[in-house]
């Protein structure tokens, strides 16, 4: 479910914010205010709600890809196609670059876990029913699928893997956590956040293999059709949890 949000988030985001041409700037400011109309209807929730969970997920992947690429893009040929002459409607991006946007959201996101540590909260997400707790994990989640978003960038522009090979290297860390899972000295709350960033940018390298031009080494399936398509399957994913959470809350 989180590999398909992410995913989504990378397409759906890039559909608003390049194939509409509204531009970084003004994308990320909607969904970012998305973000907070879903945020908000998940801590008004008494319950775990799936659809209000992962909504939020979805929200912060969104406006994470465009944080990002607000953050390390600029208005240079590279990173413009099609003939177009601008970033989209506002200002153009900040042109940080991958590893300098990277240094900051790292340094925001330990900041983040040093204020939940000093906090004495918990990190077990099962846990978390107070409405700071929850904003600090929100907090988290919105910056770690920023993160998230500039690796994958990194990897799928910078590094020489291309899109297929960023998302298999991806893939092949994650299964090294899931091998680290049986190492008792190794806790699984820091397994859990780890994998948690490393999803986003597995989603963001696929999503561009799905949605970038033959040319670039991506299938050219467009970001519409991919989006539809990845919605469709989250939705259903997200409904089968719904069902799963209503059954085990029945009495025996």
């Amino acid at each position: 479910m989180k590999v398909a949000a992410t995913t989504l988030g990378e397409t759906a985001g890039d559909l608003f914010a390049q194939t509409l041409g509204l531009g970084y700037f003004v994308t990320t400011i909607a969904l970012f205010l998305v973000f907070v109309v879903t945020l908000t209807v998940q801590l008004r929730s008494r319950h775990y709600n799936p659809f209000f969970y992962w909504t939020v997920i979805l929200s912060t992947s969104m406006a994470g890809t465009t944080m990002s690429d607000f953050m390390n893009r600029d208005a240079g040929a590279k990173y413009l196609s099609g003939g177009a002459t601008s970033l989209g409607r506002g200002p153009q991006g900040l042109g940080l670059g991958y590893p300098e946007g990277a240094a900051i959201l790292v340094s925001v996101l330990l900041a983040i876990f040093l204020a939940w540590k000093l906090s004495g909260m918990t990190f077990q997400i099962r846990d978390i029913v107070t409405f700071r707790g929850e904003a600090l994990f929100w907090s988290a989640i919105l910056v770690s699928n920023t993160l998230g978003t500039s690796m994958g960038d990194f990897l799928s522009d910078s590094s020489g893997l291309g899109y297929l090979g960023g998302a298999l290297f991806v893939a092949g860390l994650l299964a090294v956590l899931v091998a680290l899972m049986k190492v008792p000295a190794v806790p699984n709350v820091l397994l859990f956040w780890i994998a948690f960033v490393l999803t986003r940018p597995l989603g963001a390298t696929a999503g561009d293999f799905l949605t970038k031009p033959h040319a670039k080494g991506g299938l050219d399936l467009g970001t519409a059709g991919s989006s539809a398509v990845l919605l469709a399957a989250l939705f259903g994913l997200m409904a089968h949890a719904q069902i799963q959470e209503r059954r085990s809350a029945l009495p025996a």
